[in-house]
């Protein structure tokens, strides 16, 4: 049942309403043990005993479709000396993922190992003929994507052309038809019965040289000298790139990150990723998923976003720690830039969702956005946080050039973007010039003079699946804290009690507290005190809630998360709000 809504909304600059509801395994009564905190905090995600099993519960190896056929073809190349590029992705996932198939190849014997990112303002994503021809200068003998090419039909039709046989590892969710590669590992396509259809492009990698070994190892290649090499040396990587992708922490996604995160903890991480955590102010042994996803990814991913990403994958393979933190200092310098311009997008998105919203007279069941000067690299940021503000699925775009659109989609829960702009596409034939991506995701191309028709099209198909007025947001909350349970040592239980992430998110709990020295800081943030009858006053902080500024007043119903704060070297208990409201007994 509901616990407690926002005010209904006057106009397009206030909050849209939220809703926080109990899960169903909380019995209503205020959690009083740690132990008992765990136990129901598992539950509620389907979980009986240890949230995270070792290394040994991953899905087989040989569950992915395919598997066999890649790995003989890769050993075979192994065996007699032959050339390898990896296309990645300009994305984390695809930066770690071809990191991971540089490390691992080159670990496994292979004597002749490159790479090749597109660009994503010359090439935009995936296998095109032009990354092709750019890569037949290096004269491979295999081609492997990753993170990208189970819709790049065009590109490997070139690459077959050229004698390039190309082996694609992927994860995107595929069209009707498959690429013509030599072979294809992705555990979304039809034939495939992998029972994990979350694993991030990353994820992939990590399996294929897992059967690459072992192809390896039943051909005798480690005989005579030659080192087997420890795989698991990667997982770090691996736990990054699937924590910024923003895959579902599955089972078998939540093992590869906690072995991950262990190995970082325990200082046995690459020296790119160690130096991207400290430049972010991240404690080494106290790396949790959420400092991959939020310290990490995002300084990778600007390399990506606003320039090359080459330079964020010559991090994470760098061997020498001084050239691993002279990387990190230039990636972490592309990320204040890309910071900057999320801010100046946002607040043009505001302005625009608040036009369109008055021409209207309300807001579309899904949203495009355009503005002349956005930039391409930084449109998906836009999208999410609109995504995230407005509770509908969201496109924002850039100008591509070459009178071409370029858009990065963002979804709500109960909608598979990538389909419904497959469905747009089927109804109107020729308007999208292409497009690919997941469920929660998706980008796509369109000419200019699209725009208008697409927008009313997507608005259209939207409604068709969710209803014109979108649902209320929902916050899902694990309970109530008693108050001696708002401390510390509980902060620090939850920090480690598992990887949290999407699909298995990081504990959310619910209750009144009486509010005070409420300020605004940085014109966004909400900061103040928070304190119940049994538990001293604690900091609290909801990020970008500046504006219920009006409703913190005396007492107020919290959605929160407990974190540990950590300043100048004191640790403290800290309220992370995720939403505010009056609470029941101020009317």
């Amino acid at each position: 049942m509901p616990l407690s809504s926002s005010a209904s909304r006057s106009s397009l600059t206030e909050q849209p309403p939220v809703r926080i509801l109990r899960k169903s395994s909380d019995s209503g009564a205020p959690l009083t043990s740690v132990e008992a905190l765990l136990r129901c905090v598992y539950a509620n995600r389907g979980v009986n005993g240890v949230a995270t099993a070792g290394l040994g519960a991953l899905h087989p190896v040989e569950a992915l479709h395919g598997i066999d056929e890649a790995a003989a073809l890769i050993a075979d190349q192994i065996g007699c000396g032959g050339r390898f590029v990896v296309v990645g992705d300009f994305d984390a996932d695809g930066a770690t993922g071809t990191a991971v198939a540089l490390l691992g190849l080159r670990g496994l014997g292979a004597t002749g190992v490159d790479f090749l990112v597109p660009s994503r303002f010359a090439h935009g994503y995936g296998l095109s003929p032009a990354v092709v021809e750019a890569a037949a200068e290096r004269r491979p003998d295999l081609l492997i994507t990753v993170d990208n090419g189970i819709a790049s039909h065009t590109g490997i039709e070139r690459a077959t052309a050229l004698g390039i046989p190309v082996l694609v590892t992927d994860h995107h969710l595929p069209g009707a038809e498959l690429p013509a590669a030599v072979a294809i590992l992705n555990p979304n396509q039809p034939a495939c019965g992998f029972p994990s259809k979350h694993l991030a492009g990353v994820g992939v990698v990590f399996y294929l040289l897992v059967a690459v070994r072992a192809e390896l190892r039943r051909r005798g290649w480690f005989q005579g000298g030659r080192t087997e090499p420890n795989l698991a040396e990667l997982l770090d990587l691996v736990a990054l790139g699937t924590v910024a992708d923003v895959v579902t922490l599955d089972e078998n996604n939540r093992i590869l990150v906690e072995q991950g995160l262990r190995r970082i903890r325990a200082g046995r991480c690459r020296p790119g990723l160690r130096a991207l955590l400290e430049i972010a102010g991240v404690v080494l042994e106290r790396t949790t998923a959420r400092d991959l996803g939020f310290a990490a990814g995002p300084r990778l991913n600007a390399a990506g976003r606003l320039e090359d990403m080459s330079a964020g994958i010559e991090c994470l393979i760098a061997d020498e720690p001084v050239t691993a933190m002279r990387l990190a200092q230039r990636l972490n310098d592309l990320n204040r830039e890309r910071r900057a311009l999320t801010a100046e997008m946002g607040a043009d998105a505001e302005r625009l969702i608040e036009r369109l919203g008055a021409d209207l007279g309300t807001l579309p069941a899904g949203l495009c956005l355009f503005a002349e000067d956005w930039h391409q690299g930084v449109v998906g940021i836009v999208a999410a946080r609109v995504r995230e503000r407005w509770n509908r699925p969201v496109i924002a775009f850039a100008d591509g050039g070459d009178g071409l659109l370029k858009g990065s989609a963002r979804s709500v829960e109960g909608l598979n973007v990538r389909d419904c702009i497959d469905a747009v596409d089927k109804r109107c034939p020729g308007l999208i010039e292409r497009f690919g991506g997941h469920a929660m995701a998706a980008g796509l191309s369109l000419q200019r003079d699209a725009l208008a028709p697409f927008q009313l099209a997507f608005a259209d198909e939207v409604a068709r699946a969710l209803g014109d007025a979108p649902a209320t947001r929902e916050l899902l909350s694990d309970g109530e804290l008693a108050g001696p349970l708002l401390s510390l040592p509980t902060a620090e239980a939850l920090r480690v009690a598992a990887p949290w992430g999407k699909g298995f998110s990081e504990p959310l709990f619910d209750g009144v507290f009486e509010l005070s020295a409420v300020r605004v800081i940085k014109d966004r943030h909400l900061k103040l005190r928070a304190r119940t009858a049994a538990s001293p006053p604690l900091e609290a902080i909801g990020f970008g809630l500046a504006e219920l500024r009006g409703q913190a007043g005396g007492h107020a119903h919290l959605a929160y998360r407990l974190a540990v704060n950590e300043y100048r070297g004191l640790r403290m208990p800290q309220l992370l709000i995720e939403h505010l409201a009056p609470a029941p007994s101020a009317g």
